[in-house]
């Protein structure tokens, strides 16, 4: 008895001074590797230890309440001899201080350099040795003698070059497939809404016999309540330099409205840059099936889908109508039935339309003026051909050229003659950006389907060998489409103020052999998947990003 007292005055001297401080305390009463006020390093919270000595009152030493010591002594009076108050430190977590690992993740860096790096801003003349500073997702800084912050992550743009992220100007990356699948109808809300989960099915829609059965209609359905941020497009996008795309429902003849996102974000929400630009519209079966129940009815010809479209805008008319009386002077009037297909009509800012030929050109711009809506043409496979920018010259309607070329069938009969417009068409169509360029007709480009990065790539190559300019193509994919579609203030160029899209090379882009080193998307910094780039480097972890320093 006389030596364990001995002992148990011995153990109360050394480490039990008051509030828990060790013979060793920093200041806190802290252990020489204990967290800050005393907390025990080897304490697990709420005193869960993993090493329990044997007790004579058969508790365990290290389980105490309230995080007391992992290692005590035995004690007469069952007191943990080493136990600080309220303790929560661990062993791994005292480790992990005293060997310098960081025992957190890092957070996101609000402030990001680009320095010494080529920059071509678009929107004015290019920098041949400049930074560019990102903060809080917005471009804060950008020119020659611009001075890097502090507090600025630093990437060091020697042998690189900056440009404004790529925009698709008509894409359906991240569309979900509700668009697709929603049916036609659009007066009130019955017709063509989604069937509840785990709902019977029903059948087929007959066909449609007329405008009044709005075939073909989503107008209402907006892109940005379908985004999908899995779509594994979207990653294949940003390994080509798209950093933002404008996105539509493409399924029917009134599709549905168009939005502009970003290409990175964890929901849905967080891509969302305006929710409604425009209204799809298509005019062939292509586009959108048949009737309201996909099969045969009206429309059935071109001259339908024509007739439909013109009496969709009859019918718009007449219902801001009768709603401006019924809003004046309801009393003794009856209300005017809801309508979504024309509610979603009469929502969108401005309306697309499908034109390759010249003569559909020529056919859509007339429409285009009867309608009164501001118009963008898309397609434009004959853009080379003169009648076509004749037409355009002077209308201020711009135009969207896809990039998909004409090709030959791979699995075509060879002794079947092709026509000699069709030889022509795929011979000169990749020369219509440059011939719309030489005629001041404003235009884009766009993807049309094309999702692999060295698709894109030669795409846009064969334009440039067709006669555009790199300048030209590079503004067709940035400032342009931002321009058409009115979010110039925001994206297309980089500026002060805009937001931090950024994509950044090492060669000129579009060349066979440029990389895209990384995209810059809110300022966030994304590097193209290892399969996109033909497995030349990957994706940097955190802690050791590519390029990157403090």
């Amino acid at each position: 008895m006389k030596n364990l007292a001995r002992l148990t005055s011995h153990r109360r001297s050394e480490n039990a001074l008051p509030y828990g401080r060790a013979s060793n305390a920093l200041p806190y009463g802290g252990a020489s590797n204990a967290l800050p006020y005393g907390r025990a390093s080897n304490a697990l919270p709420y005193g869960r230890g993993s090493e329990e000595s044997a007790r004579p009152d058969g508790r365990a030493s290290n389980a105490l309440p309230y995080g007391r010591g992992s290692e005590e002594s035995a004690r007469p009076d069952g007191r943990a001899s080493n136990a600080l108050p309220y303790g929560r430190a661990s062993i791994w977590m005292a480790t992990l201080v005293l060997c310098g690992a960081p025992a957190f993740a890092q957070p996101e860096p609000t402030s990001i350099a680009i320095r010494n790096a080529k920059i071509v801003t678009v929107s004015g003349a290019t920098i041949a040795k400049g930074t560019v500073v990102m903060r809080n997702g917005l471009i804060e800084a950008v020119g020659d003698n611009v001075a890097v912050p502090a507090d600025a992550l630093i990437v060091e743009g020697d042998g690189l070059t900056v440009y404004p992220g790529l925009v698709d100007g008509l894409s359906t990356w991240g569309m979900g497939t509700a668009a697709a699948a929603t049916g036609g109808g659009g007066r009130g809300g019955g017709r063509g809404a989604a069937a509840p989960a785990g709902a019977a099915a029903t059948p087929a829609a007959p066909p449609s016999r007329g405008p009044e059965d709005r075939p073909s209609t989503t107008s209402w359905l907006k892109a940005a309540d379908e985004i999908q941020p899995g779509d594994r497009r979207i990653e294949l996008a940003r390994s080509a330099g798209f950093t933002s795309a404008v996105v539509f429902p493409t399924r029917g003849i009134f599709a549905g409205q168009g939005s502009v996102i970003n290409l990175a974000g964890e929901k849905a929400a967080d891509m969302v840059l305006v929710p409604s630009v425009g209204q799809y519209i298509s005019v062939s079966r292509g586009g959108g099936g048949g009737g309201g129940g996909g099969g045969a009815g009206f429309p059935g010809s071109l001259m339908g889908y024509i007739a439909y479209i013109r009496q969709i805008y009859l019918d718009v008319d007449y219902y801001k109508m009768l709603k401006a009386e019924y809003e004046k002077n309801p009393r003794g009037m009856r209300r005017p039935e809801y309508d979504r297909a024309l509610e979603g009509v009469m929502e969108s800012k401005r309306i697309l339309l499908p034109a390759n030929r010249w003569v559909e050109v020529e056919r859509m711009l007339n429409f285009s003026a009867e309608l009164k809506q501001p118009t963008i043409l898309y397609g434009m496979r004959e853009g080379f051909d003169s009648r076509s920018t004749d037409h355009l010259k002077g209308k201020n309607t711009p135009v969207l050229v896809s990039l998909r070329w004409p090709e030959a069938q791979r699995d075509r009969d060879p002794d079947d003659e092709e026509t000699l417009r069709t030889l022509e068409l795929r011979a000169k169509a990749a020369s219509s950006p440059a011939a719309l360029k030489k005629a001041g007709i404003p235009f884009a480009l766009y993807t049309d389907g094309l999702d692999q990065a060295r698709d894109i790539q030669r795409a846009v190559k064969k334009a440039m060998d067709s006669g555009l300019a790199r300048e030209d193509a590079v503004r067709a994919l940035t400032l342009s489409p931002a321009e058409i579609f009115g979010v110039a203030d925001r994206l297309g160029s980089i500026e002060k103020g805009k937001i931090a899209n950024l994509v950044v090379t090492r060669g000129d882009l579009f060349e066979d052999r440029t990389r895209v080193e990384m995209v810059f998307i809110d300022g966030k910094k994304h590097t193209p998947a290892p399969d996109a780039t033909g497995g030349r480097g990957g994706a940097a972890t955190p802690e050791t990003p590519q390029g990157m320093r403090r």
